[in-house]
């Protein structure tokens, strides 16, 4: 499989802008790199880049074994294998947690965000180079996905039948952030911006939370939270075709939701999902997300 790289609309002015705007006198430490394909940046304030030199060390490492359980594109991950064997013994205690946040977001979004949508995925990638998709075969990958078919236990975690795949990339990019956020705190930092894919941030920047700014244009303020943006056409699989990374798990929801969503908790892994999920959820059923304590920032389907 070609590797399909997804791109985030959020403009972070956290990690750029808003450590600018801390008083000249503090120091502002600097990390960029990447994460799970995205790019990936943390802005420590009242750091010097000299002393945070071992933290960066540390978020280095943080993000390889974070790649080692969640990448699809990696032969020794643990989702990788996953998907081959269709069972994964022992599964480390993070790819447990990252599971069962899915878990919450697949039953509170009624299977709107499902992490066994990736058969879709390859159908249509494989569709975009070599022809059209045959609406019987996208029926019958369509019966095979559903997150009531995977197992989850702490000695296993199973597939119930053959050709199941799993793709994190709605979940993983948050998870990475509440991981290297909650790295930096545990390091005694209380004042740290995080984009690993999506944003979590940690105090109040200069004094007035830390800006953030969504598609279009709008800016937030935010202290302690993290945000996530979803776009269906943010990576297109086949252009031509008009399909991109987001889909509608069970095929009978209607019109997807062109422009970006946001979306706002305490955890960006739950953003994360939820803002995938509201790409797929009616008007009607947005609001089934602030059962988890999602707030939502989307444009109206009837105006859209």
């Amino acid at each position: 499989m070609s590797r399909i790289t997804r791109r985030r609309f959020l403009t972070i002015t956290a990690a750029a802008c808003a450590a600018s705007r801390l008083s000249a006198a503090a120091p502002v430490a600097r990390w960029r790199g990447h994460a799970l394909g995205a790019h990936a940046e943390l802005a420590l304030a009242g750091v010097s880049q000299e002393d945070a030199a071992p933290v960066f060390s540390s978020v280095a490492a943080e993000l390889e074994r974070i790649e080692r359980l969640f990448s699809l594109y990696r032969p020794d991950s643990a989702l990788t294998r996953l998907n081959r064997d269709g069972v994964l013994p022992d599964p480390a205690p993070d790819f447990l947690h990252l599971l069962s946040v899915a878990r919450t977001v697949y039953s509170v979004s009624e299977g709107a965000f499902d992490p066994t949508v990736q058969p879709l995925f390859t159908l249509y990638a494989e569709a975009a180079n070599g022809g059209r998709s045959d609406p019987d075969r996208v029926k019958e990958v369509r019966r095979r996905i559903g997150f009531d078919k995977v197992s989850v236990a702490s000695d296993a975690v199973r597939f119930r039948r053959d050709g199941i795949a799993m793709t994190l990339n709605g979940i993983a990019q948050g998870f990475a952030t509440d991981r290297l956020a909650e790295l930096l705190t545990r390091a005694g930092l209380r004042n740290v911006a995080v984009n690993a894919g999506e944003v979590r941030v940690v105090g109040q920047g200069a004094g007035s939370g830390w800006p953030v700014r969504l598609p279009g244009g709008r800016m937030l303020r935010l202290t302690d939270r993290a945000v996530a943006t979803s776009e269906l056409g943010a990576t297109m699989i086949d252009p031509d075709a008009g399909v991109g990374h987001i889909f509608d798990p069970a095929g009978r929801r209607g019109t997807l939701r062109a422009k970006p969503v946001t979306a706002l908790h305490e955890s960006a892994a739950m953003a994360d999902a939820a803002s995938t999920a509201a790409v797929v959820l009616s008007d009607r059923q947005l609001p089934l997300l602030r059962k988890i304590g999602v707030g939502i920032v989307a444009t109206p389907l009837k105006q859209a």
